[in-house]
């Protein structure tokens, strides 16, 4: 007589099941990615550079539409390439050609989207040089403040472990030098939006340095992110 099959065993519950909960949970995810994914943070970085820009030079409503409309497509892009990768790794534990396949596609689909903002980009400057060329002191105050501020944002998503410190004078300084750049900022949207990444940026560093302390080593890139997995 064979015995009963037994029950798969059920997942853990999760902390809290309304509408905060759910966009606490969203947000653990953006962080997830952004903590394990070495191409969310290239794109992390990117969008406070076009922050930069946008917040520097006039542009007119359909511009700073797209561009922002651009960064969020590339966000929502990697993060759905991210997961699927885990979904694959998650069904598939040996290499596997197809698995392969689907990671490589996924990643295609962000590439072209990072391809296309690109020129998007560089279209939107050559269309708007006069004004562009007129704006030397703005540009100019954007590169000298802006660039130091880039460096905080590269310093909070940095892998490597390093004092808390460092982290903490990373965000306060780079929010020093947003308050600062706000006052002349051409683009109160723009502006909000590198504020926002630099939260962001901020939130990953203190979630990597949660992770290392849980778990007695610092936190890596997810194997996925090198089809190092399945594929």
């Amino acid at each position: 007589m064979n015995a009963p099959a037994r029950p798969p065993p059920s997942f853990p519950p999760r902390h809290g099941t309304g509408l905060l909960a759910s966009f606490g949970h969203a947000w653990a995810g953006l962080i997830h990615t952004v903590v394990h994914q070495r191409n969310m943070r290239v794109h992390l970085v990117s969008a406070v550079l076009v922050g930069l820009v946008g917040s520097g030079i006039p542009l007119g409503l359909a511009e700073k539409v797209t561009l922002i409309f651009c960064v969020l497509l590339i966000f929502f892009a990697e993060i759905l390439n991210s997961a699927l990768e885990h979904l694959v790794d998650l069904a598939v534990d040996h290499f596997d050609e197809k698995a392969r396949l689907t990671k490589d596609a996924a990643a295609a689909g962000v590439l072209v989207l990072a391809l296309g903002t690109v020129v998007i980009f560089a279209a939107i400057l050559v269309h708007n040089w006069e004004t562009v060329r007129t704006s030397t002191d703005a540009i100019a105050r954007q590169v000298t403040l802006g660039l130091p501020l880039t460096a905080c944002v590269v310093v909070l998503v940095l892998p490597q472990p390093r004092p808390a410190w460092v982290d903490l004078t990373a965000f306060l300084g780079g929010g020093v030098l947003l308050a600062v750049l706000a006052q002349r900022s051409a683009s109160l949207v723009f502006t909000a939006m590198t504020a926002g990444l630099l939260f962001v940026a901020g939130s990953s560093a203190w979630t990597r340095r949660r992770e290392a302390r849980s778990t007695g080593r610092p936190a890596s890139d997810s194997p996925v992110n090198g089809h190092e997995k399945a594929g």
